[in-house]
């Protein structure tokens, strides 16, 4: 008996695969039977991930894409319908932080937190969405949010701000695409071990942060798996507008 989990014959198209969470991700859905497109603005490393998941005896094609620009979303999208087919499921991935005080933020450093946070993932899903609604097929999109999406934290403003935005997009967005049998979820990550992280949760005032979190350690990669999987699978099918927390139990603490 086939799996809810089971994702043979998908299409999974990740933003933001080139590394991090979304490199990860591709070899998560990859492994469960989807075929994965991976997009990002570096070529190179998307090369090497699409090398790994081969390797592993999966299926992978890669598109340069800049999420904040329409045309290059759509030309991302092409290229990977091109040569994978129609996508059935969309991890809207990408993101990047500015870490600086409140007031020596600029207004291009909010331009480009939105840009990419809150108008990238706009922009990608409803492209994604068309094509799904069009081909009258349904589908999946999980927008990768944030524990900041719910609470705050000093000195990443406009990073909080676009993930918090990004929680009502996933919402709205739900709201309207149910009647295409497109659903729409988040993921909201805690603070995870990254090489971006790394430094600091070895310093005094990071180990602090960890003692603050009910679990006492910081998320793994591999604690995204379930909730991805859940999301991206027909286990789901009856979830929309819904964001799963994957924190340690943060939001549970009022530290």
């Amino acid at each position: 008996m086939k799996s809810a989990f089971d994702l043979t014959g998908k299409v999974a198209f990740i933003t933001g695969a080139s590394s991090g969470f979304g490199r990860h991700f591709a070899g998560v859905l990859s492994r469960a039977g989807a075929k994965v497109g991976l997009a990002a603005r570096r070529v190179d490393a998307l090369e090497r991930v699409a090398s790994e998941v081969s390797s592993a005896g999966g299926a992978a094609a890669v598109a340069k894409l800049d999420v904040a620009d329409s045309a290059s979303v759509d030309a991302a999208i092409q290229t990977i319908e091109r040569a994978l087919g129609p996508i059935d499921i969309l991890v809207n991935n990408a993101g990047i932080c500015i870490t600086k005080p409140l007031l020596e933020q600029s207004e291009h450093d909010w331009d480009a937190v939105l840009d990419v946070n809150l108008k990238g993932a706009f922009l990608v899903a409803t492209a994604v969405a068309r094509r799904m609604r069009d081909g009258k097929r349904g589908g999946n999109i999980i927008n990768i949010q944030s524990i900041l999406s719910y609470r705050q934290a000093g000195h990443i403003t406009p990073y909080a701000a676009s993930k918090a935005a990004l929680d009502q997009l996933t919402k709205s967005m739900a709201l309207e695409l149910a009647r295409y049998g497109i659903r729409v979820n988040g993921i909201a990550p805690g603070y995870f071990l990254t090489d971006i992280s790394r430094e600091f949760f070895a310093s005094e005032a990071g180990a602090a942060m960890i003692k603050r979190i009910p679990q006492r350690r910081l998320g793994r990669f591999e604690d995204l798996d379930g909730p991805l999987l859940l999301l991206a699978s027909d286990a789901s099918r009856y979830m929309t507008g819904s964001t799963i927390v994957v924190d340690g139990g943060h939001l549970c603490s009022n530290l």
